[in-house]
C-alpha cells in the first residue's frame, strides 16, 4: 500500500523509520500519530513497508493499545474518566454536560473541529473524581457547571475557538 500522506509530513516520520529496530514499533506509531493526529490506513501501510513489519502486525498493535486513534479527532481531545471512583462521583452527569454543550456523541468531532470526547476506563487520578483530561491538562472534582466553563474557556476565540454559547 503506497502512502498518499503528504510528502513533507512523511519527511518528519522518516528519521524514526530509518532507526527502526525490532520492538520499536510503538514509538514509531506514537510519532506518526503525533504528526498526523491519527493513524490512517496509508500511514500504517507506509510504516509497514518501511519497517518490514507485516501490515496485520502493525494493525494489531494499533488496535490493541487505546492510545492509538484510527480516525481523526478535534483539536482538543477530551478523555472522560469512567473508572469506578469517577462513575460513583457523577461521571455520567459530566458526560451529559459535555455531550449537551458540544452537541456531539462520543468519538465525534464538533462542527468547528475543536473538540472530540472519548470515555476512558481510568485516568489514574481517582482522588480528583470525576475527572477528565484535555490535552495534557487534567481537570478534577468536576461539576456540570465547571465542565461547561472549561469547555467555554477552551472554545473562546482568544484560544482559537468559536465560543459555543448555548
Amino acid at each position: 500500500m503506497k502512502c498518499t500522506c503528504k510528502q513533507d509530513l512523511r519527511g518528519e516520520l522518516q528519521p524514526f523509520l530509518n532507526d527502526y529496530t525490532d520492538g520499536a514499533l510503538i514509538p514509531i506509531l506514537q510519532k506518526a500519530q503525533e504528526i498526523y493526529g491519527w493513524l490512517p490506513d496509508d500511514v500504517i501501510g507506509y510504516i509497514s513497508e518501511q519497517t518490514g513489519v507485516k501490515p496485520a502486525k502493525v494493525m494489531g498493535v494499533v488496535t490493541f493499545y487505546t492510545q492509538f486513534r484510527r480516525k481523526p479527532v478535534g483539536k482538543n481531545l477530551i478523555l472522560l474518566c469512567q473508572g469506578t471512583a469517577c462513575h460513583v462521583n457523577g461521571s455520567g452527569e459530566i458526560e451529559a454536560a459535555i455531550r449537551d454543550f458540544l452537541k456531539v456523541e462520543e468519538g465525534e468531532i464538533t462542527e468547528d473541529g475543536l473538540f472530540t470526547y472519548n470515555n476512558v476506563a481510568c485516568l489514574g487520578c481517582c482522588s480528583l473524581a470525576p475527572a477528565m483530561m484535555i490535552g495534557e491538562k487534567t481537570y478534577g472534582k468536576l461539576t456540570k457547571a465547571s465542565t461547561v466553563k472549561v469547555l467555554q474557556e477552551i472554545g473562546a476565540p482568544e484560544n482559537g475557538g468559536t465560543a459555543n454559547e448555548n
